[in-house]
């Protein structure tokens, strides 16, 4: 029996342990995907395909798809926020930015949720412990971002691209938290990549990127490899990692993928490691942690109401 229970947590830490490195690393695919690829439709393939072939194994396997239309419009809005807006932005993002940078920014998505739970949802009361978090997080990406633009290395615009997706990806998972829609969670992640995919796509025909696409081994490789490894062995890793672990245990991985990403960034494409780089991320990630461990309070309906009176 306790042989069984040893041999099921292995393989729980094994797919930890893959989500950490698959995901951490998609930053660095990205990077070399924008350098040899439209980056718009680069995205949008990855989604149509990795969403396509979701939903094709959830067929196969008789999963249930979402009975009503509004499940599926909703479904979908979310893979808007968190692909083509969240997903979407990062590509555009790290035309300018560093993949390491890059995943140091968008680990501040915890900071965004917080500002936005307690601001505009008003379902959160955020305490000092909070808000010492949020404040220790925007401290770290000023350290991070604020060197590299006064000597011209970042690009501001690609800054701004990365804290609007982190923004967007946050909107989305707590829009995500509002309902509940009927199907499987595959089939909902296969429904929000297929949303984000079209939907990226869509953009990236108008700006005329059809056009510009120069297939090359690199990109070919940083496509295939985010379809595969980034979309769906990711995805399909966390979710059996939240099977069997706490939600709260299973999103550690959050804290891993930054220095995972800078680490490659490194090692493959070079991309300098500072010591002001390394204060930076460990300053970030100390506020996320503050931020997701403050246990923020619920706040009440009717202590919801009393502040949209007095918002009013």
């Amino acid at each position: 029996m306790n042989g069984n229970k040893d041999k099921e947590e292995k393989k729980v830490v094994l797919a930890y342990l893959a989500v950490c490195i698959f995901w951490g690393s998609t930053y660095l695919a990205i990077r070399i995907g924008v350098s040899e690829l439209p980056a718009t439709i680069f995205a949008g393939v990855r989604f149509l395909v990795a969403g396509s072939i979701m939903l094709a194994f959830a067929k196969l396997k008789g999963l249930e798809f979402p009975k009503k239309t509004v499940d599926i419009k909703r479904i979908a809005i979310v893979g808007m926020f968190l692909l083509l807006g969240g997903n979407g932005l990062v590509v555009w993002g790290e035309k300018w930015v560093s993949s390491g940078m890059t995943s140091l920014i968008v680990a501040t998505g915890p900071l965004y949720t917080a500002i936005i739970e307690t601001f505009f949802t008003r379902s959160k009361s955020m305490n000092i412990k909070g808000w010492c978090g949020i404040l220790m997080g925007f401290v770290g990406v000023g350290l991070l971002v604020l060197p590299n633009l006064s000597t011209g290395a970042t690009s501001a615009k690609g800054v701004i691209f990365v804290m609007l997706s982190a923004i967007l990806w946050s909107s989305g998972s707590i829009y995500s938290k509002s309902f509940k829609a009927s199907g499987s969670v595959v089939t909902h992640i296969g429904i929000q990549m297929l949303s984000g995919g079209i939907g990226l796509s869509i953009i990236g025909t108008f700006l005329g990127e059809l056009s510009k696409i120069h297939l090359t081994g690199r990109g070919v490789g940083a496509l295939l490899y985010l379809v595969l490894f980034g979309s769906i062995v990711g995805y399909s890793c966390y979710i059996y990692i939240l099977q069997k672990w706490p939600a709260s245990k299973a999103s550690t991985y959050a804290y891993v993928n930054p220095v995972v990403a800078v680490l490659l960034g490194a090692v493959i494409l070079k991309e300098a490691v500072s010591i002001t780089i390394l204060v930076s991320t460990v300053v970030i990630l100390v506020g996320v942690f503050l931020v997701q461990t403050s246990g923020a309070a619920e706040v009440s309906q009717q202590e919801k109401v009393n502040g949209e009176s007095i918002a009013e």
